[in-house]
Order: structure tokens, then sequence, then C-alpha cells
């Protein structure tokens, strides 16, 4: 027989020291999903939604990883209640991609010649006095060697 879903959901210990940073998060993001785009180019309508979702992952990563102030159990509910992107906290955790900012800046498919995001590429080997932006996310670089 099938789980019946309620509404109710059991927070583990500690939750309610990320609970108001989480909430904040939150509604940065809705706000940023209402936000009138008139002015704007498409992809420039999603940048800061795409900047408040690494805000909420990489806060997640750095209290579990980092400074190891949430439990095991916590970090798995906050990926399973989807409150960080368990796909890039996976990358971070390899080297050469701690600093990415997001996961569609690695994936060949999307970009010219099968190569990354030019935000990939370290500041010192760029041109230069020429400040770059990624067309997906914003980012101006990630590249771990910056």
């Amino acid at each position: 027989m099938p789980k019946i879903k309620t509404g109710r959901v059991n927070y583990p210990d500690g939750w309610e020291l990320i609970e108001p940073t989480l909430h904040d998060l939150e509604a940065k993001m809705r706000q940023a999903e209402n936000d009138p785009n008139d002015g704007k180019r498409n992809c420039e309508a999603l940048w800061p939604i795409f900047h408040i979702s690494h805000q909420k992952s990489r806060y997640i990563y750095d209290l579990y990883y980092k400074r190891q102030e949430i439990s095991r159990e916590l970090y798995e509910f906050c990926l399973e209640q989807g409150y960080a992107d368990a796909n890039l906290i996976a990358k971070w955790k390899k080297p050469g991609y701690e600093r990415l900012c997001c996961l569609r800046c690695i994936q060949t498919r999307d970009h010219n010649f099968g190569t990354t995001c030019m935000c990939r590429v370290p500041k010192h080997l760029r041109e230069e006095n020429k400040v770059i932006e990624c067309v997906h996310c914003g980012c101006t670089g990630c590249a771990s060697g910056d």
C-alpha cells in the first residue's frame, strides 16, 4: 500500500538555527521570480534566481563541510526538501570546481566548440581589461585558480 502524504514534516534537530536564513533566501527568491524583467534580455532576467539558488546551496554546504555546525541528518534533510542543489554541492567537493557558479557553465552541450563557459577561464589567461559575464548566470569568474 502506498504511503499517505500528509502536510506534516518532521524537522531534524538544529533546524531552528538555519530556518530564518533559509526563509529570508526563499523570500528573496519569490521576489526575484516576481520582478518585472522589462528592459532586460531573457537570459538576464534569470540571473538573480541563479544567484539566490547558489547562495542557498553555498550556505548549507559551508555549514556542513566547512564549519561543521549542522548534523548529517539536517544536511540530508535540506537536500531532500530542495533547499540546496545536491548536484552543485557534489561538484564543489571535487578539485577544480570549488567556486563553480552553476552547472550550466560546465555543460559542454550548451557552448560553442564543445568547451565550457568563459567564466571558467582563469583571470590571468583572459584578455586584458575585459569584463566577461556568463550568459547563463551572470557570473564574472568562477575558475578555482582566480
